[in-house]
């Protein structure tokens, strides 16, 4: 997909301006956070499960190399191959290869936030090869030609209407006058079309929720039954998965699986968990002739032992982004690549760079709610502070800012005048209040108060409280 994070002040600025999304994103709101919060207060151990699958993954993070050769080994003896792919462009030319020499010429394909990753329907398209969306929110997206506003609900940011709209545009086959009031209306149309892609469909391709080494599973998890069809009705069946997927056993899978629906989507679990070991075996009354794994790296082995690989225990819920109130205001297409919200704020400028993503870690309150509700404990917070620091000592923030930090390094290290500063200022901020006591200017922060005003200060500095309650002489910082 085409990366806009560079213009992310702009995309920010055209969607608070977009009043159908900021419709559609009340929904994200009201929908997710509430369900959540009853699913985790429902399971007493819920605490104790995030700290065993944050237990888990770092394990797994310290020992990665080992248990992806138990994996692949595994995947062997059941009959699949793996295939390993350093870059994006490796899987998407192993993908294709694997497509070519099963004469495909339509895939079928469950949701994958790696395939968008790795621009994968793009590049098959290009080559030949229609590739067709099956999870509902990913078709109606691909009929937009849009990519994904949220990592579970990619569709969040449509209304009925376009949907109406949309389907109507496309499916011209279809009688003009038909019955397309009601949502059910929609959802049969839309399983009539795609169950004839099933059944045509070549090689179907999913992603993976979970690589399981001591078995060679994968698993994906699904409301839909989608990727049922997906994988099992096609000669082919491929796995798209990036390399932090693995965990060692099906008991760890299990107690990260009881974390992970309650974050997504405030359900026990997923309506449907597939487990896939592997082509069809003798007597089995379905499922592919041929079973492959494609495992992405694409930046990720350069995350382990630095301060960004707790990033790498991420297991894709998007409580995070269900939390933050940026990701409230402007919804996903505004952060301008595959991954929205805290955790896009800290995955794109580790993915694109810096330098093209550096603007997302600073689309940020800090006020920690994703961090409070991530099932995997992962400080987002404290990763996005770390991108911030690579952006200023790369010379990469804008000029003003730098001069007023450095304006602001240069005061604070002069205690007795910065206790002088700000006992003035804070006179000064109390005066412009006026009877209102709210100010919308503050020196040097313009961008900020445009659109804002903030309660004036009252009373004396906490500095000089400080000192005054605990007796401190005037070096107190």
């Amino acid at each position: 997909m085409h990366i806009t994070s560079p213009q992310f002040k702009q995309n920010a600025k055209a969607a608070l301006a977009d009043e159908q999304l900021q419709r559609s994103l009340t929904h994200v709101r009201k929908n997710f956070i509430d369900k959540r919060a009853k699913a985790a207060a429902a399971l007493p151990e819920f605490e104790a499960l995030r700290d065993n699958a944050a237990a888990i993954k770092n394990h797994v993070l310290e020992n990665l190399d080992a248990y992806l050769e138990i994996f692949e080994s595994n995947v062997i003896s059941n009959g699949g191959k793996v295939h390993w792919a350093a870059t994006a462009g490796d899987a998407r030319g192993l993908i294709l290869d694997i497509c070519r020499k099963a004469g495909a010429r339509t895939v079928t394909k469950g949701k994958s936030m790696i395939s968008e990753e790795i621009g994968l329907n793009e590049f098959l398209e290009n080559a030949g090869i229609e590739p067709v969306e099956t999870d509902l929110g990913e078709y109606i997206i691909q009929l937009r030609g849009e990519s994904p506003s949220h990592i579970i609900a990619p569709a969040v940011h449509v209304n009925m209407d376009q949907v109406r709209d949309d389907f109507r545009r496309v499916h011209t086959h279809l009688p003009p006058d038909r019955e397309m009031s009601e949502p059910e209306s929609l959802l049969k149309e839309a399983r009539g079309i795609l169950r004839d892609r099933f059944i045509k469909a070549d090689v179907g391709i999913t992603g993976a929720n979970f690589l399981v080494a001591e078995t060679g599973t994968t698993i994906i998890v699904t409301n839909e039954g989608n990727g049922d069809l997906t994988q099992t009705l096609p000669r082919v069946h491929v796995v798209i998965a990036s390399i932090e997927k693995i965990v060692p056993t099906l008991e760890d899978m299990s107690q990260i699986m009881r974390v992970l629906a309650r974050s997504a989507t405030g359900q026990e679990m997923s309506v449907y968990t597939t487990l896939s070991s592997g082509p069809r075996r003798k007597g089995d009354p379905d499922g592919p002739d041929e079973f492959h794994v494609v495992l992405l790296d694409n930046g990720r082995s350069d995350m382990l032992g630095t301060e960004f690989q707790d990033m790498l225990r991420c297991i894709r819920c998007g409580a995070c982004m269900n939390h933050c109130p940026v990701y409230h205001a402007i919804g996903g297409h505004a952060y301008g690549w595959v991954y929205p919200g805290p955790m896009g704020s800290v995955l794109t400028p580790q993915f694109i760079g810096v330098e093209k993503g550096g603007q997302l870690p600073n689309a940020s309150t800090f006020c920690g709610r994703c961090e409070e509700v991530c099932p995997m404990r992962i400080p987002l917070p404290k990763l996005m502070r770390h991108w911030r620091e690579q952006e200023f000592s790369g010379h990469l923030t804008p000029p003003a800012q730098r001069r007023n930090l450095k304006a602001w390094a240069w005061l604070a290290k002069r205690p007795k005048l910065y206790h002088v500063a700000t006992r003035l200022a804070a006179r000064g901020l109390w005066l412009l209040g006026g009877r209102n006591r709210r100010t919308g200017f503050l020196p040097f922060a313009g961008a900020w108060t445009r659109h804002r005003d903030m309660p004036t200060p009252e009373g004396s500095t906490f500095l000089a409280q400080w000192r005054k309650h605990t007796g401190a002489g005037g070096n107190a910082s």
